[in-house]
């Protein structure tokens, strides 16, 4: 059953406006926040242009601030890994992040990620409202406390709802789950592979509105 958020969530309030190419190349030059100060460059959503499934982490990484494309350094390894067993092809979805530039603090010359903070997801969410609408996807898939928030708001959190769908203000239903470098991080771990199976099994809720 689908228990609804009673909240404004970032993503569905002001956004921006035109088709996925347009709104690519305006976040190039986005100055909403200080975050593009230090970024390589933006770091937009890609998929399937008529994706049903929309996925959200938090902002992209060091490899992903590199390459200009979202969930190609671990994590996203990771998490194709995982979408694989869960039998759901990626090119069949749409990936992004809730904040498009990468956040770090320098340590020598590694570059280590920073959570954003809520200031500068609000201001993000302009651009993830955009894909959004524009996109129209039967499901969202929330992954971790950024993109949480930037969906669903302060109702929801990971801990408590992890495995639920539940419902934006706007009625896109969305599935509440990790994000793939927490369980990275928990390589090694006794529960590491129980975490694993239950991400998978997590994901594989998406497959029904792949296929609606």
């Amino acid at each position: 059953m689908l228990k609804k958020a009673s909240t404004p969530a970032p993503a569905f309030q002001e956004h921006a406006q035109g088709d996925i190419e347009e709104m690519h190349a305006a976040a190039a030059e986005c100055r909403r926040c200080d975050l593009y100060r230090e970024a390589t460059q933006v770091v937009f959503g890609e998929g399937a242009k008529r994706a049903r499934v929309l996925l959200v982490g938090e902002q992209p990484g060091d490899r992903e601030d590199q390459l200009g494309h979202p969930f190609v350094g671990p994590a996203g390894r990771f998490l194709d890994g995982c979408l694989e067993e869960a039998g759901i092809d990626r090119s069949a979805c749409y990936l992004t992040n809730a904040v498009k530039h990468f956040k770090f603090k320098r340590f020598g010359k590694r570059r280590i990620h920073e959570r954003p903070n809520t200031g500068e997801v609000r201001q993000c969410a302009w651009w993830l409202g955009g894909e959004i609408e524009r996109l129209k996807p039967a499901l969202l898939v929330a992954l971790g406390a950024t993109a949480t928030f930037a969906l669903l708001g302060k109702r929801h959190a990971v801990t408590a709802d992890r495995g639920r769908i539940v419902e934006t203000e706007s009625g896109v239903p969305t599935l509440i789950t990790v994000h793939p470098s927490a369980l990275l991080r928990s390589r090694g771990r006794p529960d590491a592979e129980q975490e694993r199976g239950r991400f998978v099994a997590e994901l594989r809720k998406i497959r029904p509105f792949l296929e609606s």
